[in-house]
């Protein structure tokens, strides 16, 4: 067998799976939607990013974080950043009382562009920025925790206190950020007029088709040696360590991994909507992002995409149809969800229609965990 088809599309079963979600993304959405709907399921699609790097992190490394709104945060203001700069025009703002920096730093009394911001009137600064800064803090605080074997809960915590100071000091330094507003009024990338219906028609498939493309990396990691060891360690962690394996080094990747799968959902999120606040850095957005994961099922990359979509259409509907009871409805979809089906639409799948759809599959894995359960 191909190793492409064998360890990027998950073989015949796999590539079946991306063929119907691509189906469905780049076919039926863009036919059915209008443009402000197709924006919508663009944002959607944006939070997926963070959903895939939590099946990789805490479905398979076993690593729960809380703060992954954390490195959406950054992502989206590193591309806010450069695409404010570029509205920022001498021209553009030369009714302010100091013309060519950001507005919300004219209403601060600020008189000069700040010097964190001047890298960013690079494009390539920027584009390399998105990755490699959330990237760098999730070392930081992957090197800091893993290699003093802190985990579990501890781990959730600290990253659940990390998302709370971050979004605490965006709003607190409303000169530099835009404080509890954020970075708005973004118009062009590099010229191009990002809020027209071409812009945000385009910008959608851009999005889809890195969100595919992070599946298909996702798959390949995870059908090599290290996703054997990313499971390994998450059922029985000591046993890996004693193996002879730097546990803390595999966690302190799939960390960073997850942290820049983010960050590039958070950049593509600022393209589509055209901003970026502190509200989608904090603790809720963290969670939510967690309930992504969850109701998709954690240990499947596909699923995480379908939980990431039901649960924003269920939001959007509930919010849209019942204003008052919505908060209400989505907890109650969710408790369902997860006493009902705790291993999320992928277990769901699993059980009750894989079964029926790959029968000779299915007979042949279960003759295979037989027979390795007699050698045992």
């Amino acid at each position: 067998m191909n190793p492409f088809y064998r360890n990027v599309l998950g073989g015949r079963e796999g590539a079946i799976g991306i063929a119907i979600l691509a189906a469905l993304v780049f076919i039926v959405f863009p036919l059915t939607l209008d443009v402000f709907r197709l924006n919508l399921v663009g944002k959607y699609l944006s939070y997926a990013f963070v959903a895939i790097g939590l099946v990789m992190c805490w479905g398979y490394g076993g690593i729960l974080s809380l703060g992954q709104g954390v490195f959406f945060g950054i992502g989206g203001y590193c591309m806010a950043m450069f695409l404010k700069l570029e509205a920022s025009t001498p021209e553009a703002t030369k009714i302010q009382s100091t013309p060519g920096i950001p507005d919300f730093m004219d209403w601060n009394q600020l008189t000069e562009l700040p010097w964190l911001w001047v890298p960013f009137k690079s494009f390539l600064f920027t584009m390399l920025a998105v990755p490699l800064i959330p990237a760098l803090l999730a070392f930081i605080i992957g090197v800091a925790m893993f290699k003093r074997r802190v985990g579990d809960v501890y781990f959730a915590i600290v990253t659940q206190a990390i998302a709370l100071i971050l979004s605490v000091l965006i709003i607190g330094q409303q000169g530099l950020t835009g404080g509890v507003n954020g970075i708005t009024d973004l118009k062009t990338l590099l010229g191009w007029d990002i809020r027209t219906d071409s812009a945000r028609f385009t910008l959608y498939f851009v999005n889809a088709a890195l969100l595919f493309g992070c599946v298909l990396l996702g798959r390949f990691l995870l059908s090599s040696k290290l996703g054997k060891l990313l499971l390994a360690m998450r059922d029985k962690e000591e046993r890996v360590r004693f193996s002879g394996y730097d546990v803390a080094s595999f966690k302190v990747f799939v960390f960073c991994l997850a942290a820049m799968f983010s960050a590039i959902g958070g950049a593509m999120f600022t393209l589509q909507v055209g901003f970026m606040s502190p509200s989608f850095v904090g603790i809720v957005p963290s969670i939510e992002m967690i309930i992504y994961a969850a109701v998709g099922g954690r240990l499947s990359l596909l699923g995480a995409i379908y939980g990431t979509l039901l649960v924003n259409f269920g939001k959007s509907y509930f919010s849209e149809t019942f204003p008052q009871l919505w908060l209400f409805l989505m907890g109650g979809l969710f408790i369902s969800v997860v006493m009902a089906f705790p291993n999320g639409l992928a277990g769901l799948y699993v059980s009750h229609v894989r079964p029926r759809l790959f029968r000779k599959r299915v007979a042949a894995d279960a003759a295979v965990a037989s027979d390795d359960k007699v050698t045992a």
